[in-house]
């Protein structure tokens, strides 16, 4: 038998992944095979890999080799290409090592001269290798035998307290995820070790540690035994959190963010919700949790917040279109620290094409005028951690010319809002809505003044706001205009939504999407009701391949809106490499014209597929969908482009 040392048999196992997906870049050149043209001043060479025959072996020894690395790149002469393949060696051991491979062989031909590990140098090999010089490639051989692939026979975890095995329900085999009879892999090893460690610290115990990792090979029975010594250390408490790096923001509302308090236990999450919702302040930059080395005297962990601010001030611009709803711009510039307090002002414009009443379309630029254009343009401001608590003041107002298949609006108005944070994913709103237009369509046209008391309640688990990977979003909201307030329709109107996130995998390369969302108005009739107050469905925020609001009851081919909404989406958000993705999805909805969705309506169906290009601000998008259910007026195929995933 052979006891192994961690290093030697664990540490040189690489993952698969990047080089796998490197790989996919092939025909752009990237890894390519054809190597440099020979010449006079270096000398390239061919790798071949031979007897790499079982699943996943010729990956892991090109991950492994850096004569596979470096292939496109010629080294100056014999000698460090012979340095380059001894130094292999031991690496594409190592490599097949941690496939289970412990009998395994590795000899590397340079010019049909033979190099062996512990063989010593062989000064036939540079000679050979030059011989090639200015003529053609050296061929340079990788030959593997691998012999069997051994299997974990016993699986020890001991606990370093008592130096016997862990209560189950302290270290569950669910946690442990070895067995007798599964190839000894390092890599699952390694993991299960890494899980091992997790589940303690979960458990409120920060100093966790395998403190001995004791593989033992029996080569006769192609076996191996791997005992953990696993040391807990002692269950802690959080003990003060210090915030430190600020400047110029005040750091009351900023620790209003911090939603764990001193004497909660310990655990990773906690400190994972710390970053994650001080990262919703955007005056903050970096942010950095760090955890003290010891207990303090009271057996509590104490933590550091160490933060740093962003620039003040920014300024930005994006674009949208679709082949359907056109070409849009927007810009804003915002200031992330108003008065010292964090307090981030917004100012924002958007222009867009609009839809002409006569329906028909703009032919050159020379034609376009201002009733071609919808625009809007408005302010938001949020004052964070009102007197260091966890209640914000939210303020915005905007005023905004829409013009579309379904209505033309002119309207002015504003919210003025409280914001309480229960916890970093639960948070309720309410406050004081105005507004005050026209709106016209088919049906004739409504001058309104509306004052409501919207209230909601968000709750928000994911985690990236622009492109999650898991978790759940929720809001419900109800918005009464009540006619003694001075609201000319006495209507409220109610609206529900969610989407959740699933990681298929755990480096999220695959994951499923879906959403629904309802609305209800309730109160006024629908001919009282303005038309840009009514419910619609279709466009690139709802169901693809149909024309914004396009999908409600119609008189002709003009949509009129209706009184009630459902609609939905799913779709697999897929990564072929770390930028480039594809998304297929289908999308449904309708709005009706009862309070409540009676399906009156032929639903609408879209479904596509989209492209993604993953960058670090967020993915930009292009989206190909088709109305599969098409009506009169619905084009074949549109087209979407933008940033950020569609919901």
């Amino acid at each position: 038998m052979t006891v192994l040392a961690l290093a030697g048999a664990f540490v040189f196992a690489p993952p698969s992944g990047p080089a796998a997906a490197l790989d996919l870049l092939g025909f752009l050149g990237f890894g390519s095979d054809k190597p440099p043209t020979p010449s006079a001043a270096a000398l390239p060479y061919e790798v071949t890999i031979d007897g790499a025959d079982a699943k996943g072996v010729e990956q892991a020894v090109k991950d492994a080799s850096n004569l596979y690395k470096l292939r496109n790149e010629a080294p100056a002469g014999g000698e460090a290409l012979v340095f380059l393949a001894e130094s292999d060696l031991p690496r594409v051991l190592d490599a097949l090592w941690g496939l289970g491979y412990y009998d395994a062989t590795v000899e590397i031909e340079v010019a049909g001269v033979r190099l062996r590990l512990g063989g010593g140098p062989n000064p036939a090999a540079p000679r050979a290798a030059e011989a090639y010089r200015n003529r053609a490639p050296v061929p340079v051989r990788v030959v593997v035998q691998t012999g069997r692939e051994f299997t974990l026979r016993r699986i020890a975890v001991i606990d370093g307290r008592t130096g016997g095995p862990f209560p189950p329900a302290e270290m569950p085999q669910r946690v442990i995820g070895l067995n007798p009879g599964d190839p000894a892999h390092s890599a699952d090893i390694l993991a299960a070790q890494s899980r091992m460690v997790d589940r303690l610290r979960d458990l409120s115990h920060p100093f966790a540690k395998v403190s001995r990792l004791e593989p033992v090979v029996d080569h006769p029975a192609g076996a191996m035994d791997v005992t953990f010594t696993v040391t807990p250390g002692p269950v802690a408490r959080l003990g003060p959190i210090t915030m430190s790096g600020l400047t110029t923001v005040d750091p009351a509302p900023v620790r209003s963010f911090i939603y764990a308090e001193q004497g909660d236990p310990y655990s990773p999450a906690e400190l994972a919700g710390i970053r994650k919702s001080l990262a919703r302040v955007e005056a903050l930059g970096s942010i950095r949790i760090r955890e003290a080395d010891k207990l303090d005297a009271n057996g509590e962990l104490p933590v550091f917040v160490e933060l740093t601010e962003r620039k003040m001030r920014a300024v930005g611009a994006s674009a949208l279109y679709s082949t359907i709803d056109g070409p849009q711009l927007n810009a804003y510039w915002t200031h992330r620290n108003l008065f010292g307090g964090a307090e981030t002002l917004r100012l924002e414009g958007s222009v867009f094409q609009a839809t002409r009443n006569d329906g028909e379309p703009l032919k050159s630029i020379q034609d376009l005028t201002w009733a071609d254009l919808g625009w809007r343009l408005g302010f938001t401001f949020m004052k964070p951690g009102l007197w260091g608590t966890r209640t914000d003041l939210l303020a915005s107002a905007a005023f905004a010319r829409e013009s579309t298949d379904a209505y033309v609006a002119r309207h002015v108005g504003g919210d003025l809002a409280l914001r309480y944070r229960w916890t970093d994913l639960t948070s309720a709103q309410a406050g004081l809505r105005f507004d005050r237009g026209q709106a016209s369509n088919v049906q004739g046209q409504i001058d309104y003044t509306l004052v409501g008391l919207p209230v909601s309640v968000t709750y928000d688990s994911t985690d990236r706001p622009l492109d999650p990977t898991r978790g759940i979003r929720a809001t419900a909201s109800l918005t009464p205009y009540p006619s003694f307030l001075g609201s000319t329709v006495n209507m409220t109107i109610g609206r529900a939504g969610a989407s959740a996130y699933w990681s298929v995998d755990e480096d999220s390369d695959i994951i499923l999407a879906g959403r629904v969302g309802f609305g209800t108005l309730l109160g006024a009739d629908i001919d009282a009701v303005p038309a840009n107050y009514r419910f619609y469905a279709g466009g690139g925020g709802s169901v693809r391949g149909y024309k914004y609001q396009s999908l409600s009851p119609r008189i002709g081919l003009d949509p009129t809106g209706g009184l009630s909404l459902l609609d939905g989406s799913v779709e697999a958000r897929i990564k072929v490499t770390d930028t480039i993705g594809i998304v297929p999805f289908v999308d449904a909805g309708m709005a009706y014209e009862n309070r409540y969705p009676d399906f009156k309506e032929t639903l609408g169906i879209g479904a596509g597929v989209g492209l993604r290009y993953y960058t670090p601000i967020g993915p930009i998008r292009l989206d190909v969908a088709v109305p599969l259910n098409k009506r009169a007026g619905d084009r074949p195929v549109t087209l979407y482009i933008g940033v950020g995933q569609a919901f």
